[in-house]
């Protein structure tokens, strides 16, 4: 068991495991007390969308990546304040176009497309140094964020309207979360792929929103859960040789399981309605 930790691959796997899971799972915490789960979605296909690009145009992936994701960080807001829309449905309009320029930047793609389905699939295994590099930056952007502004953040995730009513900039800690959790999901392509990353973002999140009704506490769980997600994933695939992004994403949605199975929220709201029918 120990043997594998002698290896600088598997050395990189499990600090990406952490900082990416941990990463992930602060960023579902803002997904899902806002309700808007479709933002892991869109900004991974955007970030695919760019990496494709990438690819097509002789450019560093990484870069286009990140790029496509600003972008649709960008306009998801403006839309959504400026037509009165649920933020919901620009969501989904800015990813029906990042979809449509994934599948025309494959088509243009000349020859083998094994590089462009790496960005579908990931690999927790081919993570670089610098890919590291890069996500214990961002960790540190998204955790200064968290801290310097957690009154304003809980207010915002409260209701929008009521922060904005009280002088809470609002808009500003909107957009703010929307670009850093673009940037999150762009770092972590390679570790989960752009298809199953949407799942390591709502899924410990979900299970620490499940266990405790403290905004910190949900934090600090959501945290953890992604990491444990990771780690778990990551050693369950190796010793059985299958996708680590698939069994990492197994592995999050049995927590979520064993949350919701042990949940006092579920229990309390079982008894409230066991009480309202007799």
């Amino acid at each position: 068991m120990l043997e594998i930790l002698s290896y600088k691959f598997m050395q990189n796997a499990i600090t990406a495991s952490i900082i990416g899971g941990a990463s992930c799972g602060i960023v579902g915490v803002f997904v899902i007390m806002m309700r808007i789960p479709f933002v892991g979605v869109a900004m991974s296909h955007s970030a695919f969308a760019g990496a494709i690009f990438g690819l097509v145009f002789g450019t560093n992936p990484l870069v286009m990546a990140i790029l496509f994701c600003l972008g649709s960080a960008i306009l998801i807001g403006p839309i959504s304040d400026r037509s009165e829309l649920d933020p919901n449905i620009s969501i989904g309009i800015i990813f029906s176009i990042v979809l449509g320029l994934a599948f025309l930047g494959m088509g243009m793609i000349k020859g083998p497309k094994t590089e462009a389905l790496n960005f579908i699939w990931g690999n927790i295994l081919m993570i670089s140094k610098n890919d590291i590099i890069l996500m214990v930056i961002m960790g540190i952007v998204l955790l200064g964020f968290l801290f310097l502004f957690f009154k304003e953040i809980q207010s915002v995730l409260f209701h929008r309207e009521i922060a904005r009513a009280v002088g809470i900039p609002e808009r500003i800690v909107f957009y703010s979360f929307l670009i850093l959790s673009g940037m999150i999901i762009t770092l972590n392509l390679n570790t989960i792929g752009g298809i199953l990353i949407f799942s390591l973002i709502i899924n410990p999140a979900s299970a620490a929103y499940q266990i405790t009704y403290k905004l910190k506490f949900i934090f600090l769980l959501s945290a953890i859960f992604g990491v444990a997600s990771c780690l778990i994933g990551l050693v369950f695939s190796y010793f059985f040789n299958a996708p680590s992004g698939a069994v990492i994403i197994i592995v999050s949605s049995l927590i979520f399981g064993v949350a919701l199975i042990f949940s006092p929220k579920r229990r309390v709201k079982t008894n409230e309605t066991q009480s309202n029918t007799s």
